[in-house]
């Protein structure tokens, strides 16, 4: 037998790609020759390779070899292939029967001694693999809590080379890995810790219950990062299939806190030098997500965000738009997963003097540039736009007889609640989140939109702004349990949009 085939995976952008890996022994000069758009990482493959095969006892075909990586026009990135390849090479040579193999993806890289090596993103390859319908795979002993992590996965791990090809040739058992599938790990920080600002509370509660995203501006001190850290605190743990992305995304950068999936929304604070790659993604070679893909299903703050270059701030648009990022390349379009919650919290002026607008020293002039930075187009894309005030002396230093401030678990049953009604609503649609639904479906009486129309028509609203303050008022609705919005729930709506103007 001079050919065999075997099953691997790698991926595309944070997507797992089935790869099939061909090998083909053939009469000719000693050569081996990888094809099918690899790179850097797999060209030196052969070397891997190559003393990872003679070191397991194993002789060196003299003869030429190709491997082929199907689909071909698919870019091939990292040392995933490794194992699959050196397997197939052997399959092709006749030594090694690899009808144990069928339906079985192969990951992993080889170390020149034979041992098999953890890689990154091992999660979303099993799970490509089992959406292809290839149900088994053989990963690395490091990686097998993690990949057993995907619903209908037959995983076993091995240590090395040898153990796959005893495993292949002689029935030799293989390791089983133990998943663990904790809950959502007690949050660190509650509501209850916010002195006062039951107001911007409340805004909070609306977007947590309706996905929308928020602009706080106020003094420095007024509380408006600790309001951010604890939006996560009040939104619903992940269910399987978000759980699944947002592990995915961690494990392809090696950041994972542990075997089980991450079940808290991900919290999100890139720093105001950050560029547009550390924010969206990118990067030459094999494309890495940024902040907002790390966000993905959980909330992105951008603290002090009028010290964001407004480049860096533009490149929000589009996913907070379309919930996606996509990364145009020479050969193909990245597309990385976005779906957050933007938050965004800024000083009024330069100066940030405590006492805020009574002891500014900054002109309107000033004022207005300093916060210039956030365009239009990005600001019509924010529902919510909260004016915070200083905290006074009372909320910060109140009597302990004071009534104790709301907690988390208390504000989040509301918010569970909430969105359970929304998602009911738009079940046919498809949609589980006020935010995603569009104009058709969020019509009103016109007696609860005469003042949406009268915005409309001096020009204070643009069509993005009215569908926006329909989504805040079917939040507002569901989070005190009406059916349908009144004329009250659309005014509220309309003076958290236009606050920004």
């Amino acid at each position: 037998m001079s050919y065999a085939r075997v099953l691997s995976a790698g991926l595309t952008g944070t997507a797992g790609q089935v790869v099939e890996v061909e090998a083909d022994i053939a009469f000719g000069l000693p050569q081996f020759v990888v094809s099918g758009l690899p790179d850097a990482a797999l060209h030196e493959s052969r070397d891997r390779v190559r003393a990872a095969v003679v070191n397991a006892g194993e002789e060196w075909p003299a003869r030429r070899v190709t491997i082929n990586l199907l689909p071909a026009p698919v870019r091939k990135q990292g040392s995933s292939y490794d194992l699959a390849i050196a397997i197939a090479l052997l399959g092709g040579t006749g030594r090694l029967p690899l009808a144990p193999l069928d339906g079985t993806v192969l990951i992993g890289e080889l170390g020149l001694d034979g041992r098999l090596r953890p890689v990154r993103g091992v999660l979303p390859m099993v799970a490509a693999g089992v959406r292809a319908g290839h149900l088994r795979a053989i990963v690395p002993t490091v990686n097998g809590g993690e990949a057993a992590l995907v619903p209908g996965a037959g995983v076993r791990t091995a240590d090395s080379l040898n153990d796959v090809i005893r495993f292949v040739r002689d029935g030799a058992a293989l390791g089983v890995p133990a998943a663990r599938r904790p809950g959502p790990d007690p949050a660190t920080v509650d509501m209850a810790d916010v002195a006062g600002q039951e107001y911007a509370k409340f805004v909070l509660e609306i977007a947590a219950a309706g996905g929308h995203h928020l602009s706080m501006i106020g003094p420095p001190g007024a509380g408006k990062t600790m309001l951010a850290a604890r939006l996560p605190t009040i939104l619903p743990a992940l269910d399987d299939t978000d759980a699944i992305e947002v592990t995915s995304i961690l494990s392809i950068a090696g950041k994972l806190p542990g075997d089980g999936l991450v079940r808290r929304p991900p919290f999100m604070a890139p720093h105001h030098t950050s560029s547009p790659a550390a924010l969206i993604g990118g990067g030459s070679g094999l494309v890495r997500p940024g902040a907002l893909s790390f966000a993905h299903r959980g909330v992105l703050f951008l603290d002090e965000v009028a010290e964001f270059p407004k480049a860096v701030l533009e490149t929000l648009r589009q996913p907070l738009e379309e919930g996606v990022v996509r990364l145009g390349r020479t050969r193909e379009i990245v597309t990385l997963p976005a779906r957050v919650q933007l938050v965004t919290a800024a000083n009024p002026c330069r100066c940030a003097k405590p006492g805020g607008d009574t002891r500014c020293e900054c002109t309107p002039l000033e004022r207005r540039r300093y916060l210039g930075r956030l365009s239009g187009p990005l600001l019509d894309r924010i529902d919510l736009h909260l004016r915070l005030e200083a905290v006074t002396a009372a909320s910060l230093l109140g009597a302990e007889s004071a009534a104790a401030p709301e907690d988390s678990a208390t504000m989040a049953a509301r918010v569970a609640q909430a969105r359970a009604a929304a998602a009911e609503r738009w079940r046919t649609r498809g949609w589980r989140l006020n935010a995603e639904a569009d104009r058709s479906a969020l019509a009103l009486p016109d007696a609860a939109t005469a003042d949406v129309r009268h915005r409309i028509d001096t020009g204070q609203l643009s069509a993005r702004g009215v569908v926006r303050v329909l989504r805040v008022a079917w939040t507002i609705a569901d989070l005190r349990g009406a059916p349908v919005p009144g004329r009250e729930d659309v005014t509220t709506a309309l003076g958290l949009r236009l606050a920004a103007h």
